[in-house]
């Protein structure tokens, strides 16, 4: 299948190309979860960086508050809108104002949204959101007539398309149909667990083309939409071969004689703080010339010999006065307490 990339960090990884080209997508999920502004982003980098103007249409905002709404993250859609790059189109529908009455179809809104793709020769179009369209009437067979109607005129003007959808009660949406009929379903969630806040994604179904199906946490800040899929992580960051001494001869002679490898910073723990203090003292007195550098060391990485006598921990002893402790008056003091 032909995919469109979106622009979006680490979306096209997931879904291994983007969005289908040429067909509708629903991105789909509770009140602040995020979709529109992964809608604008989709529109905003396809004129940018793909040269894939687009068309903006929405139900509920107009087009002042969608520009200062996305102006967040560093998108100018008033400029766009003056280079031809973008249309900003709102359509006003008031359900109160609203009265069903014989056949409804979406004809009028086929030749608004026809108009706004002609002008600039769009190639993208964002709907915001689909439920807005429907929401006045309660004829369920009528609503799924004309859903697939808008999705199937879409695909017939090979326009990519983002629709959102708000998430409905035991469904990905509040009518539960918009998700049979689209092509690709991406599910956006908010969630706050032990007070902390957490968004994930999930791409629920992708016609013909292989996806990552897991939840994937992504983040929306001043650079805009980010999936942090955990494959894109990389440790690419410099490792030192340096080796810096102890100052301890017999553990440098452990660490094949030449003492701590990478980084000059580490961290150090101990089980006993009379060991604890003993190797302070004794890293201390560390040899001219080492700097400020802060030699530590793992105790539990450490093979401690034991007193042949008293069976005591000795390591610490043996290393500062070369004999066992029993072999000293204080470790006969300590071998009588």
């Amino acid at each position: 299948m032909e995919k469109s990339p979106t622009g979006i960090a680490g979306f096209d990884e997931v879904t291994n190309g983007g969005v289908p080209k040429g067909r509708p997508t629903i991105v789909c999920g509770g009140p602040g979860c995020g979709k529109t502004m992964f809608a604008a982003e989709f529109l905003v980098r396809g004129a940018t960086e793909f040269n894939e103007p687009g068309v903006l249409m929405t139900f509920e905002e107009t087009s002042e508050e969608m520009s200062k709404n996305v102006a967040s993250l560093g998108f100018d859609l008033k400029k766009l809108t003056a280079k031809k790059k973008m249309v900003l189109e709102y359509v006003r529908i008031e359900p109160a104002e609203i009265q069903e009455t014989g056949e409804y179809d979406l004809e009028g809104l086929f030749i608004r949204l026809q108009h706004a793709v002609k002008a600039v020769g769009a190639k993208r179009v964002v709907l915001d959101t689909v439920e807005a369209i429907f929401s006045g009437f309660s004829n369920t067979g009528m609503l799924r007539a004309e859903i697939r109607r808008l999705f199937r005129w879409l695909k017939d003007h090979g326009l990519t398309t983002v629709v959102t959808a708000e998430k409905g009660e035991g469904s990905l949406t509040r009518y539960g149909l918009e998700e049979y009929v689209s092509d690709c379903v991406i599910f956006l969630d908010h969630r706050v667990t032990d007070q902390i806040s957490t968004r994930r994604m999930r791409v629920v179904k992708y016609r013909g083309a292989s996806h990552v199906a897991d939840e994937i946490p992504f983040l929306i800040d001043e650079r805009g939409f980010s999936v942090m899929l955990s494959s894109l992580m990389k440790l690419d960051h410099a490792v030192s071969n340096e080796r810096i001494s102890s100052g301890v001869k017999d553990l440098d002679d452990m660490l094949e004689g030449r003492g701590f490898t990478g980084d000059r910073r580490c961290w150090f723990r101990e089980r006993r703080a009379r060991e604890s203090r003993a190797w302070r003292r004794t890293l201390r007195r560390r040899p001219a010339g080492m700097g400020n550098d802060v030699c530590t060391w793992h105790w539990k990485s450490l093979r401690r010999r034991r007193c042949a006598t008293c069976d005591r921990s000795d390591s610490i002893w043996r290393s500062r006065y070369g004999r066992d402790c029993c072999d000293s008056k204080r470790g006969d003091r300590r071998r009588a307490g």
